[in-house]
């Protein structure tokens, strides 16, 4: 399954979150809103969204950049 970081420009927790992520070896694709991919693309992988950035690890939902210091722990 992929990891999936959806992030934008600016956006201070987006690169927190691919710092986290990479301190811990883990290998995402970084779909950057607003340059390769739509708002409509990112509502409709992660319904509901209301923030950035919306982490996905092996094809499941983290949420954002709290929940996935969370669920690192």
């Amino acid at each position: 399954m992929k990891n999936i970081v959806w992030s934008k420009v600016p956006c201070g927790f987006c690169e927190a979150a691919k710092t986290l992520l990479k301190s811990k070896n883990i290998e995402f694709e970084e779909r950057m809103i607003g340059k390769e991919w739509t708002m409509e693309q990112f509502l409709e992988s992660v319904p509901g969204a209301k923030t950035v950035p919306q982490i996905i690890l092996d094809g499941k939902l983290i949420g954002t950049y709290e929940d996935l210091k969370n669920h690192l722990k």
